[in-house]
Protein backbone atom coordinates (compact mmCIF):
# COMPACT_ATOMS: atom_id res chain seq x y z
CA UNK A 1 0.00 0.00 0.00
CA UNK A 2 1.04 3.30 -0.91
CA UNK A 3 2.38 5.31 2.06
CA UNK A 4 -0.60 7.94 2.89
CA UNK A 5 1.06 11.43 1.72
CA UNK A 6 2.42 13.77 4.91
CA UNK A 7 1.87 17.49 5.49
CA UNK A 8 4.50 19.84 5.65
CA UNK A 9 4.48 19.47 9.91
CA UNK A 10 4.20 15.56 9.40
CA UNK A 11 7.42 15.95 7.52
CA UNK A 12 9.12 18.51 9.25
CA UNK A 13 8.70 16.53 12.43
CA UNK A 14 10.47 12.90 10.25
CA UNK A 15 12.96 15.38 9.29
CA UNK A 16 13.79 16.40 13.00
CA UNK A 17 14.30 13.06 14.49
CA UNK A 18 16.07 11.19 11.76
CA UNK A 19 19.07 9.38 12.56
CA UNK A 20 21.96 8.33 9.43
CA UNK A 21 22.44 4.56 9.53
CA UNK A 22 25.96 5.46 10.73
CA UNK A 23 24.76 7.28 13.63
CA UNK A 24 22.07 4.71 14.19
CA UNK A 25 24.84 2.10 14.33
CA UNK A 26 26.69 4.24 16.80
CA UNK A 27 23.60 4.06 19.45
CA UNK A 28 23.50 0.53 18.63
CA UNK A 29 27.05 0.14 19.95
CA UNK A 30 26.01 1.87 23.47
CA UNK A 31 28.76 4.15 22.87
CA UNK A 32 28.97 7.97 23.89
CA UNK A 33 30.31 9.97 21.18
CA UNK A 34 32.73 13.91 21.79
CA UNK A 35 32.19 16.36 19.45
CA UNK A 36 33.64 19.68 19.07
CA UNK A 37 37.12 21.18 16.63
CA UNK A 38 39.31 19.33 18.92
CA UNK A 39 39.68 16.59 22.03
CA UNK A 40 41.79 18.27 24.80
CA UNK A 41 43.56 14.43 25.69
CA UNK A 42 42.61 11.15 24.54
CA UNK A 43 44.26 9.56 27.34
CA UNK A 44 41.82 10.97 29.69
CA UNK A 45 38.86 10.56 27.34
CA UNK A 46 36.14 8.58 29.30
CA UNK A 47 35.22 5.28 27.83
CA UNK A 48 32.14 2.99 28.22
CA UNK A 49 31.63 -0.55 28.05
CA UNK A 50 31.79 -1.54 24.18
CA UNK A 51 28.78 -4.10 23.99
CA UNK A 52 30.12 -5.69 20.57
CA UNK A 53 33.49 -5.94 21.51
CA UNK A 54 33.21 -8.53 24.91
CA UNK A 55 35.38 -7.24 27.42
CA UNK A 56 36.53 -3.93 25.89
CA UNK A 57 35.56 -0.01 26.60
CA UNK A 58 35.03 2.48 23.71
CA UNK A 59 34.05 6.23 22.88
CA UNK A 60 33.54 7.53 19.46
CA UNK A 61 34.93 11.21 18.55
CA UNK A 62 33.14 12.39 15.63
CA UNK A 63 34.88 16.12 15.27
CA UNK A 64 33.76 19.12 13.34
CA UNK A 65 36.17 19.15 10.64
CA UNK A 66 35.37 15.21 9.47
CA UNK A 67 32.62 16.42 7.64
CA UNK A 68 31.23 13.12 7.72
CA UNK A 69 33.87 10.96 5.43
CA UNK A 70 35.81 9.59 8.66
CA UNK A 71 35.34 8.96 12.22
CA UNK A 72 37.34 7.91 15.00
CA UNK A 73 37.30 5.94 18.34
CA UNK A 74 39.30 5.54 21.43
CA UNK A 75 39.71 1.83 23.09
CA UNK A 76 40.70 -0.11 26.00
CA UNK A 77 41.31 -3.44 26.51
CA UNK A 78 41.64 -4.85 30.67
CA UNK A 79 44.32 -6.46 31.73
CA UNK A 80 44.56 -10.26 30.17
CA UNK A 81 41.68 -9.60 27.48
CA UNK A 82 41.40 -9.65 23.91
CA UNK A 83 38.12 -7.84 21.83
CA UNK A 84 36.07 -10.41 19.83
CA UNK A 85 37.02 -11.43 15.98
CA UNK A 86 35.49 -8.72 13.61
CA UNK A 87 35.38 -7.71 10.16
CA UNK A 88 34.07 -4.82 8.15
CA UNK A 89 34.35 -3.11 4.84
CA UNK A 90 35.47 0.30 5.76
CA UNK A 91 39.72 0.85 6.56
CA UNK A 92 40.62 1.32 10.16
CA UNK A 93 44.34 2.36 10.86
CA UNK A 94 45.06 1.63 14.99
CA UNK A 95 48.37 4.11 16.81
CA UNK A 96 48.59 2.45 20.65
CA UNK A 97 48.45 4.77 23.06
CA UNK A 98 49.73 3.11 26.31
CA UNK A 99 50.42 -0.82 26.74
CA UNK A 100 51.63 -3.76 24.83
CA UNK A 101 49.78 -6.60 22.94
CA UNK A 102 49.17 -8.45 19.39
CA UNK A 103 46.87 -8.56 16.66
CA UNK A 104 46.20 -11.44 14.37
CA UNK A 105 44.49 -10.76 10.65
CA UNK A 106 43.08 -13.18 8.39
CA UNK A 107 40.87 -14.48 5.35
CA UNK A 108 40.88 -18.10 6.17
CA UNK A 109 41.21 -19.36 9.89
CA UNK A 110 43.74 -21.58 9.67
CA UNK A 111 46.25 -19.37 8.12
CA UNK A 112 46.00 -16.17 10.43
CA UNK A 113 48.69 -13.80 10.65
CA UNK A 114 49.85 -12.21 13.82
CA UNK A 115 52.20 -9.37 15.01
CA UNK A 116 52.85 -8.02 18.22
CA UNK A 117 52.80 -4.19 19.46
CA UNK A 118 53.66 -1.72 21.96
CA UNK A 119 53.51 1.59 22.64
CA UNK A 120 53.60 4.13 19.97
CA UNK A 121 53.01 1.29 17.17
CA UNK A 122 51.11 2.19 14.00
CA UNK A 123 49.34 -0.03 11.38
CA UNK A 124 46.29 -0.26 9.28
CA UNK A 125 43.84 -3.37 9.15
CA UNK A 126 43.60 -4.64 6.04
CA UNK A 127 40.00 -4.09 4.35
CA UNK A 128 37.11 -6.88 5.27
CA UNK A 129 39.92 -8.83 6.86
CA UNK A 130 38.69 -10.63 10.17
CA UNK A 131 41.33 -9.68 13.03
CA UNK A 132 41.52 -9.70 16.89
CA UNK A 133 43.12 -7.38 19.58
CA UNK A 134 44.48 -9.04 22.50
CA UNK A 135 46.41 -7.20 25.85
CA UNK A 136 49.32 -9.16 26.52
CA UNK A 137 49.65 -7.81 29.93
CA UNK A 138 48.05 -9.17 32.79
CA UNK A 139 48.32 -5.68 35.11
CA UNK A 140 47.42 -2.83 32.37
CA UNK A 141 45.43 -2.12 30.00
CA UNK A 142 45.87 -1.15 26.62
CA UNK A 143 44.66 1.82 24.96
CA UNK A 144 44.30 2.82 21.28
CA UNK A 145 42.99 5.51 18.93
CA UNK A 146 41.52 4.19 15.64
CA UNK A 147 40.77 6.71 11.95
CA UNK A 148 38.03 4.63 10.15
CA UNK A 149 35.77 5.69 7.02
CA UNK A 150 32.95 3.38 8.82
CA UNK A 151 30.33 7.07 8.66
CA UNK A 152 30.51 7.17 4.43
CA UNK A 153 31.09 3.49 4.25
CA UNK A 154 27.60 2.64 6.17
CA UNK A 155 25.57 5.86 5.65
CA UNK A 156 26.40 4.55 1.75
CA UNK A 157 24.92 0.98 1.76
CA UNK A 158 22.39 1.41 5.03
CA UNK A 159 22.78 -2.37 4.86
CA UNK A 160 24.41 -3.50 8.49
CA UNK A 161 24.99 -7.01 7.14
CA UNK A 162 26.72 -5.86 4.04
CA UNK A 163 28.81 -3.71 6.15
CA UNK A 164 29.90 -6.37 8.82
CA UNK A 165 29.12 -9.98 7.59
CA UNK A 166 30.22 -9.26 3.29
CA UNK A 167 32.73 -12.54 2.21
CA UNK A 168 34.35 -10.41 -0.02
CA UNK A 169 38.29 -10.38 -0.02
CA UNK A 170 40.27 -7.71 -1.48
CA UNK A 171 43.09 -10.08 -2.17
CA UNK A 172 44.81 -6.69 -4.13
CA UNK A 173 45.47 -5.79 -0.01
CA UNK A 174 45.69 -8.44 1.74
CA UNK A 175 45.34 -12.45 0.82
CA UNK A 176 46.79 -14.03 4.16
CA UNK A 177 49.99 -13.87 3.12
CA UNK A 178 52.94 -13.85 5.89
CA UNK A 179 55.41 -11.60 6.79
CA UNK A 180 52.92 -8.63 6.07
CA UNK A 181 52.91 -6.44 9.09
CA UNK A 182 56.97 -6.31 9.50
CA UNK A 183 58.28 -3.11 9.05
CA UNK A 184 59.60 -2.32 5.87
CA UNK A 185 62.40 0.07 5.18
CA UNK A 186 61.71 3.84 5.81
CA UNK A 187 61.86 6.27 3.57
CA UNK A 188 60.26 9.61 3.06
CA UNK A 189 57.50 8.23 1.05
CA UNK A 190 57.51 4.95 3.69
CA UNK A 191 55.52 1.96 2.09
CA UNK A 192 55.11 -0.26 5.20
CA UNK A 193 52.06 -1.95 7.05
CA UNK A 194 53.31 -2.08 10.63
CA UNK A 195 55.43 0.51 12.21
CA UNK A 196 56.96 -0.55 15.26
CA UNK A 197 57.35 2.86 17.31
CA UNK A 198 55.92 6.11 15.25
CA UNK A 199 57.53 8.45 17.85
CA UNK A 200 61.11 6.75 17.01
CA UNK A 201 60.66 7.75 12.96
CA UNK A 202 62.88 9.45 11.17
CA UNK A 203 61.62 12.61 9.21
CA UNK A 204 62.95 13.81 5.67
CA UNK A 205 62.64 16.91 4.44
CA UNK A 206 59.11 17.50 3.17
CA UNK A 207 57.48 16.93 0.04
CA UNK A 208 55.86 20.70 -0.24
CA UNK A 209 57.07 23.28 1.58
CA UNK A 210 55.38 24.07 5.31
CA UNK A 211 57.97 26.59 5.86
CA UNK A 212 60.00 26.79 9.49
CA UNK A 213 61.97 23.92 8.70
CA UNK A 214 59.41 21.42 9.23
CA UNK A 215 60.02 17.25 8.35
CA UNK A 216 57.48 14.88 7.61
CA UNK A 217 56.91 10.81 6.48
CA UNK A 218 54.50 9.85 4.24
CA UNK A 219 52.58 6.45 4.87
CA UNK A 220 51.50 4.17 2.46
CA UNK A 221 50.16 1.16 3.99
CA UNK A 222 47.80 -1.64 2.90
CA UNK A 223 47.09 0.15 -0.57
CA UNK A 224 44.35 2.26 1.57
CA UNK A 225 42.85 5.15 0.38
CA UNK A 226 43.70 6.89 4.03
CA UNK A 227 46.79 8.52 3.84
CA UNK A 228 48.44 9.62 7.29
CA UNK A 229 52.07 11.53 8.03
CA UNK A 230 54.08 12.44 10.86
CA UNK A 231 55.42 15.55 11.33
CA UNK A 232 58.20 17.55 12.84
CA UNK A 233 59.00 21.12 13.96
CA UNK A 234 61.56 22.79 16.03
CA UNK A 235 61.80 25.02 19.25
CA UNK A 236 60.68 28.58 18.49
CA UNK A 237 59.06 27.66 14.67
CA UNK A 238 55.78 27.23 13.21
CA UNK A 239 53.99 26.09 10.28
CA UNK A 240 52.88 28.02 7.24
CA UNK A 241 48.60 28.48 6.80
CA UNK A 242 47.11 26.03 4.16
CA UNK A 243 43.92 23.97 3.40
CA UNK A 244 42.97 21.36 2.29
CA UNK A 245 39.87 19.11 2.49
CA UNK A 246 37.92 16.82 5.47
CA UNK A 247 38.78 14.66 7.74
CA UNK A 248 42.42 14.64 9.15
CA UNK A 249 43.09 13.92 12.39
CA UNK A 250 45.79 15.77 13.33
CA UNK A 251 47.04 13.76 16.95
CA UNK A 252 49.78 15.43 18.29
CA UNK A 253 52.48 13.11 20.56
CA UNK A 254 55.06 15.31 21.24
CA UNK A 255 54.91 19.19 22.53
CA UNK A 256 52.80 22.45 23.29
CA UNK A 257 51.57 25.00 20.88
CA UNK A 258 48.58 26.21 19.69
CA UNK A 259 46.98 25.71 16.38
CA UNK A 260 44.90 28.48 14.35
CA UNK A 261 42.00 27.49 12.42
CA UNK A 262 39.58 29.76 10.23
CA UNK A 263 36.98 30.26 7.20
CA UNK A 264 38.02 32.62 4.45
CA UNK A 265 37.18 35.98 5.98
CA UNK A 266 35.60 34.83 9.15
CA UNK A 267 36.94 34.67 12.81
CA UNK A 268 40.05 32.89 14.18
CA UNK A 269 39.52 30.10 16.11
CA UNK A 270 42.29 29.20 18.47
CA UNK A 271 43.32 25.48 20.03
CA UNK A 272 45.80 25.01 22.42
CA UNK A 273 47.15 21.58 22.39
CA UNK A 274 49.78 19.44 24.03
CA UNK A 275 50.48 15.56 24.02
CA UNK A 276 46.97 13.57 23.47
CA UNK A 277 45.68 16.64 21.97
CA UNK A 278 43.56 15.77 18.69
CA UNK A 279 42.01 18.18 16.16
CA UNK A 280 40.37 18.00 12.59
CA UNK A 281 40.37 20.98 10.31
CA UNK A 282 37.61 21.72 8.31
CA UNK A 283 37.29 21.21 4.84
CA UNK A 284 38.46 24.22 3.40
CA UNK A 285 39.30 26.12 6.56
CA UNK A 286 42.97 27.98 6.76
CA UNK A 287 44.91 26.19 9.28
CA UNK A 288 48.78 27.20 10.85
CA UNK A 289 50.43 24.95 13.95
CA UNK A 290 52.67 27.03 16.33
CA UNK A 291 54.93 25.05 18.36
CA UNK A 292 54.44 27.67 21.64
CA UNK A 293 56.56 25.70 23.84
CA UNK A 294 59.99 24.88 24.89
CA UNK A 295 60.56 21.54 22.67
CA UNK A 296 60.30 20.10 19.35
CA UNK A 297 56.74 19.50 18.18
CA UNK A 298 56.00 15.92 17.11
CA UNK A 299 51.87 14.51 15.70
CA UNK A 300 50.91 12.08 13.38
CA UNK A 301 48.32 13.07 11.25
CA UNK A 302 45.81 10.64 9.53
CA UNK A 303 42.89 11.25 7.32
CA UNK A 304 41.28 11.09 3.61
CA UNK A 305 40.17 14.57 3.16
CA UNK A 306 43.58 15.42 1.26
CA UNK A 307 42.01 13.82 -1.80
CA UNK A 308 39.06 14.99 -1.68
CA UNK A 309 38.72 17.65 -4.88
CA UNK A 310 37.58 21.30 -4.14
CA UNK A 311 34.76 22.61 -5.52
CA UNK A 312 34.53 21.72 -9.60
CA UNK A 313 36.90 18.89 -9.63
CA UNK A 314 40.28 20.74 -8.72
CA UNK A 315 43.10 19.51 -6.42
CA UNK A 316 45.03 21.33 -3.27
CA UNK A 317 48.00 22.75 -4.72
CA UNK A 318 50.46 23.85 -1.52
CA UNK A 319 51.16 26.95 -3.50
CA UNK A 320 50.51 30.92 -2.84
CA UNK A 321 46.72 31.99 -2.40
CA UNK A 322 48.16 34.23 -4.91
CA UNK A 323 48.75 31.99 -7.35
CA UNK A 324 45.76 30.40 -7.11
CA UNK A 325 46.90 27.44 -4.38
CA UNK A 326 46.12 26.93 -0.75
CA UNK A 327 48.89 27.93 1.58
CA UNK A 328 49.32 31.53 2.47
CA UNK A 329 53.28 32.29 2.64
CA UNK A 330 54.32 34.09 5.89
CA UNK A 331 54.54 37.63 4.29
CA UNK A 332 50.89 37.52 3.37
CA UNK A 333 49.76 36.11 6.89
CA UNK A 334 48.26 38.80 9.69
CA UNK A 335 51.31 40.46 11.44
CA UNK A 336 49.26 39.79 14.41
CA UNK A 337 49.99 36.34 14.25
CA UNK A 338 53.74 36.20 14.24
CA UNK A 339 54.24 38.65 17.38
CA UNK A 340 51.69 36.73 19.06
CA UNK A 341 53.93 34.20 18.43
CA UNK A 342 56.59 35.97 20.10
CA UNK A 343 54.72 36.73 22.52
CA UNK A 344 53.95 32.60 23.65
CA UNK A 345 57.61 31.79 23.04
CA UNK A 346 58.29 34.67 25.59
CA UNK A 347 56.10 33.02 28.26
CA UNK A 348 57.57 29.62 27.95
CA UNK A 349 61.30 30.64 27.59
CA UNK A 350 61.75 29.80 24.17
CA UNK A 351 63.55 32.06 21.49
CA UNK A 352 62.02 32.40 18.23
CA UNK A 353 64.21 30.97 15.50
CA UNK A 354 61.68 32.94 12.21
CA UNK A 355 64.24 35.07 11.58
CA UNK A 356 65.38 33.27 8.49
CA UNK A 357 62.11 32.34 7.21
CA UNK A 358 59.81 35.47 8.33
CA UNK A 359 59.74 39.16 6.95
CA UNK A 360 57.24 40.59 10.48
CA UNK A 361 60.25 38.18 13.00
CA UNK A 362 62.13 40.24 15.59
CA UNK A 363 64.71 37.94 15.69
CA UNK A 364 66.59 38.36 12.88
CA UNK A 365 69.57 35.83 11.94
Amino acid sequence: MAKAQMTVEEEVKERIAYKSPYEQWKEAEGLPTYRGLFVKNVYDLELTPWRSSGDGLAAFINLDGTGGFNDSYVAEIPPGKSLKPHRHLFEETIYILKGQGATSVWISPDKKETFEWQEGSYFCIPMNAWHEHFNASGKESVRYIAMTSAPRVIDTFNNMEFVFENPFVFRDRFSGEQGYFKQRDPAQQWSTNFVADVRACQTFSSGFDRGGGAKSTVFRMVNNTVKSHVSQWEIGTYKKAHRHGPGIHVLIIRGHGYSLMWQEGKPVERIDWGPGSMLVPPEMWFHQHFNGGAEPVFFLAIGWGSDKPKAGGKAYVYKSVKEGGDQIEYEDEDPKFHADFEGALKKAGAECRMGGYHPFCTAKS
